[in-house]
This record gives C-alpha cells, sequence and structure tokens, in this order.
C-alpha cells in the first residue's frame, strides 16, 4: 500500500518551480529523500501530491533462484570378481521378481498388517486368499483403507512390514 507523506513546501530557490508547468517542476532532492524513505522501510511504492505535481517513487524486487547443488558424481569401481553360475541364476531370478500378480499401493500412507494393534495379521505367507479378502490396511490422513486381493490365490511374498510407510504404487504383496 502507497505511503503518503506530507513534505514541506518546496525551498526558496525552488520557489521559480511553481511558475514552471508540472513535467518541469520535480525537486530530484525530493525524489532522493523518497527513494531513502522507500530503503530504509523496505516499501515498494511512495506517492507524493503537491497541488497539480504527483510524484510516485516505487522499486522493483528480484528474487534470485536459488543455486543448485552440484551433483557428486560416484567414480568407478574395480570390477568385482565374477561369481560362480549358481549365483547368477539365482540373481536372475531375483532380478525378475517374484512369480504371481503385485498388489500395489493405491495411495501414500502408512501400512498395517492387521485391523488393530495386538490382533491377528490379516495374511501371511503360503495362506489361501480370496477375491475382495482385506489384504491390509493402507492408513492415509488419518482415514484406514483396507486393500482388497484383486484375484484369489496363495500369498507368495510380503514385500512390507508392519507400520512401514510406503508411496503410491509400491509393491505389498504377491498373490499366484
Amino acid at each position: 500500500m502507497p505511503e503518503r507523506e506530507s513534505l514541506p513546501e518546496p525551498t526558496p530557490e525552488r520557489a521559480t518551480d511553481r511558475a514552471k508547468p508540472a513535467s518541469e517542476a520535480i525537486d530530484t532532492r525530493l525524489v532522493r529523500r523518497l527513494a531513502d524513505i522507500l530503503k530504509d522501510t523496505g516499501l515498494t511504492t511512495i506517492e507524493v501530491e503537491r497541488g497539480d505535481l504527483k510524484i510516485r517513487v516505487a522499486r522493483e524486487i528480484t528474487v534470485a533462484a536459488a543455486p543448485v547443488a552440484a551433483q557428486v558424481i560416484p567414480t568407478a569401481m574395480a570390477p568385482a570378481p565374477v561369481a560362480p553360475a549358481t549365483s547368477v541364476e539365482a540373481a536372475s531370478t531375483a532380478a525378475a521378481g517374484p512369480k504371481g500378480d503385485v498388489v500395489k499401493s493405491p495411495m501414500v500412507g502408512t501400512i498395517y498388517m492387521q485391523p488393530q494393534p495386538g490382533a491377528k495379521s490379516f495374511i501371511h505367507v503360503g495362506d489361501r486368499v480370496d477375491v475382495g479378502q482385506t489384504l491390509l490396511i493402507v492408513e492415509a490422513m488419518k482415514t484406514m483403507n483396507p486393500i482388497p486381493a484383486p484375484k484369489g490365490g496363495i500369498v507368495t511374498a510380503i514385500l512390507i512390514e508392519d507400520g512401514q510407510p510406503v508411496e503410491y504404487g509400491e509393491p505389498l504383496v504377491v498373490i499366484d
């Protein structure tokens, strides 16, 4: 909001300014004084009116972008020794992921494996589940959201732990 300040009339040496048109009667000392007021007070605009003379002094505030942190790139490490063939096969099977349908989190939240603290878990590895059966609960914004089984089958893996925070799309359970 502009600040309005009454300023003294022009000094005697500037009395001749009254005879000039408003566009020529600008007192540079007044403008400098207004600029100093802007700087001292942190204001962005000041307007002064004296008769038909109107002076508006404004400053533009620019915000500099925060510097981007340099990314550290690790140096290459020495190659690891070649593992026996059986380890390579196990690693490729593990990389392929568990067999079956993966149930993913439909939201960001906290996982609960049982309906209430101290109760029996909804599922265990090896349990048979039916379509629509509750597998676990995701708490999001103080709301408990049951996660149903999308298909019937055997629970082959539980990929999360009770009380663990999860992200949208994070794998939770595997049903085969």
